[in-house]
């Protein structure tokens, strides 16, 4: 949700998709529902990012949208104006469970973080650069024989996509 950061990504990445957060979508949402409807409205939000494929998940937020407009009128408009909530769809169903949230990246940022903290100071920007790229390439070392839930099924097929 941070202002330009799509348009910088895509100036530098062009084939890169955009994926705003399940997670924080719902969350955002929840924020500002009754307490008993949010039961009911967490298992309706799930339906749809479950859904088999893209038209079916559209269905289903066009049903979501007409059972609860009328209650939360402004935040279901908000959330049928969301496209970037169903780029995950343009990927193999084999990853769609990981990327459909930024919980992944924002743990290994969180991680990154601590680490940067912890060592304090760097001589120059390209020091923090080498230390940086250093800490991906461990993680990426660490996790490439897990690969994260079926990205080594797909590998062949997201290379063809980007």
């Amino acid at each position: 949700g941070l202002v330009g950061l799509q348009s910088a990504i895509e100036a530098n990445y062009p084939r890169a998709k955009f994926q705003r957060c399940w997670v924080h979508a719902e969350r955002n949402l929840l924020g500002y529902v009754r307490k008993n409807d949010r039961r009911e409205i967490i298992t309706d939000f799930k339906a749809i990012r479950q859904a088999e494929n893209l038209q079916a998940a559209k269905e289903r937020l066009a049903a979501f949208s007409a059972k609860w407009e009328s209650s939360y009128k402004r935040r279901i408009k908000n959330l049928v104006q969301m496209e970037e909530l169903f780029t995950f769809f343009s990927f193999p169903t084999a990853i769609r469970q990981t990327i459909y949230s930024t919980n992944l990246i924002e743990s290994f940022n969180k991680s990154l973080k601590k680490m940067v903290r912890r060592k304090e100071q760097f001589p120059n920007e390209g020091a923090l650069d080498r230390f940086i790229m250093t800490q991906v390439m461990e993680y990426n070392d660490k996790f490439e024989n897990r690969a994260h839930r079926g990205f080594k099924d797909c590998h062949n097929t997201l290379d063809s996509m980007f």
